[in-house]
């Protein structure tokens, strides 16, 4: 039971790694993933590497075909943009829900936590990707929380659907920069002080002023990113000529 556990948490530990390098950019969409290479530079073995990639294949950041292995996964941009306006609408009405309904005790104190938590992840010395791994955690608590007290089934299938595009789930806060992060903070703070005080309008529209924020950064990051494998394949292609 105790080799299970550890070998869960190892994989589990890997595929939270490779998808931080799957939304940062790091793996180029299309690509084929070299598991003896990915095992060698992460010193693990392939055993745990092979469920942790099937663990991302399974959220759909991977694809497996028999005979070739993963690939990871391109999505356009024109749908990953569609995904975070359905998610704009879907996250703005849980928030009216939520303020509408009101929060529970118990609600309050997750949110003031993850508040908090996110003050201090963000206010710390620790490099960025570590502070961007903390706070994803974070973010996922925070909507999460609005989710469940909306208590809207048709709520969270809109999102469930979302998250099939994981560039447009709430935990993708990977690819952007600290102060990108830092503004999002600054968004869940007034909106829950909009839902605290119970203002349905208020708490929608600076949810789905937050989300589609969010799209902004993205977008931005997403054409860094097609910049840079556009260089370095034009680059490679000179050098291959010469």
């Amino acid at each position: 039971m105790i080799e299970k556990t550890a070998a869960a948490t190892l994989s589990g530990g890997l595929a939270e790694r490779i998808r931080q390098d799957l939304l940062d950019g790091v793996l180029a969409p299309g690509s084929r993933i070299n598991e003896v290479s990915l095992s060698r530079d992460l010193a693990v073995s392939r055993t745990p590497l092979r469920a942790a990639l099937q663990t991302l294949a399974g959220e759909g950041l991977l694809t497996y075909t028999p005979n070739r292995g993963f690939t990871v996964r391109a999505f356009p941009l024109s749908e990953i943009v569609d995904a975070y306006e359905m998610r704009a609408l879907a996250e703005g009405l849980a928030a009216r829900l939520a303020a509408e309904r009101g929060l529970s005790a118990e609600a309050c104190v997750e949110l003031e936590n993850a508040l908090t938590h996110g003050d201090q992840i963000l206010a710390s010395n620790a490099e960025a990707n570590q502070q961007r791994t903390d706070y994803a955690e974070v973010n996922e608590i925070f909507h999460s929380v609005i989710h469940h007290a909306a208590n809207s089934r048709l709520v969270a299938d809109v999102l469930r659907l979302c998250q099939q595009i994981p560039q447009a789930s709430a935990h993708n806060i990977l690819a952007f920069e600290i102060d990108d992060i830092r503004e999002r903070h600054r968004f869940h703070h007034r909106i829950y002080e909009a839902i605290l005080a119970r203002e349905p309008r208020e708490a929608e529209q600076l949810m789905r002023q937050h989300v589609v924020s969010v799209k902004t950064s993205l977008i931005r990051a997403t054409s860094r990113q097609l910049s840079a494998h556009s260089e370095h394949a034009g680059h490679t292609a000179i050098t291959k000529r010469k």
